[in-house]
């Protein structure tokens, strides 16, 4: 069974409660970690959280299978439960800190699944800022999407969930230029904010969000001390550039060794 924190954020927001992962991610947003140990963490990370969206989100059948035992007891067929096979699942690449967990997502479910379900489609984007350096927005500079996504599960990973912007881009890009809807829809995030969860909350209802870690510390004291999400409309997660606090700085810059 997954444990998750409490909150108040509603029932699409799962927080997960595992201190093998937060002594990973501890590692991870850590000043002096750098590469080759910086991507070891993210796929030992997106392997479990992907492992925990699977087990939670994706439908089971009932099998009777035949084991190696077979050949000399007839009897030894096993019977249970494992994820239908038949799932059809789109992982969304989003250059460029989601690019290596999508490449951990998509080729984990490519040995669970049948290969011809799933794919992985591919966003360029960033996120663009005002006079102030403040985030406004996030621009798409490119897509190759591979087909419509009828009864497919979206999958987006994307390390840090701070201001909501490129999911809800992203999800509305989908709207427009990609034909069907998706039969679930799912944010995978190392770590998130209060302002993340509000705006897919407000502009991206039914997102289902799984998460490590929620970052609210420019929150006042007494905020910290509640339970998150009960005065959810006091608790700041980003300084006034966008980034999280106490995050792990940008995740993309870090993965790929390019401080621009």
């Amino acid at each position: 069974m997954t444990h998750e924190i409490e909150h108040r954020y509603g029932e699409n927001v799962h927080i997960l409660d595992d201190p093998l992962a937060m002594t990973l991610l501890a590692k991870l947003c850590a000043n002096e970690t750098v590469q080759p140990e910086v991507n070891r963490l993210v796929a030992a990370l997106y392997r479990q959280l992907v492992c925990t969206v699977i087990r939670q989100e994706m439908p089971t059948k009932q099998v009777n299978l035949p084991t190696r035992m077979t050949a000399s007891e007839k009897r030894a067929i096993w019977s249970g439960s494992i994820i239908d096979p038949r799932v059809k699942v789109a992982v969304v690449c989003v250059a460029r800190a989601g690019i290596f967990p999508s490449q951990v997502c998509y080729d984990l479910l490519n040995e669970l699944l049948t290969p011809a379900g799933v794919r992985q489609d591919h966003m360029l984007m960033n996120r663009t800022t005002n006079a102030a350096g403040e985030v406004d927005g996030a621009a798409i500079q490119g897509a190759k999407i591979g087909g419509p996504i009828d009864n497919s599960t979206l999958l987006i990973p994307d390390p840090m969930g701070a201001t909501g912007t490129t999911i809800v881009t992203l999800l509305e890009h989908y709207q427009r230029n990609v034909e069907g809807t998706a039969a679930k829809t799912v944010a995978l995030n190392l770590i998130i904010t209060p302002e993340y969860i509000r705006r897919i909350e407000s502009e991206a209802p039914g997102t289902k969000i799984y998460a490590y870690r929620l970052d609210r510390g420019l929150s006042p004291d007494h905020v910290l001390a509640a339970v998150p999400g009960e005065y959810w409309d006091q608790e700041v997660g980003l300084n006034e550039h966008g980034y999280i606090i106490p995050g792990g700085g940008g995740f993309g810059e870090v993965m790929n060794n390019a401080f621009v």
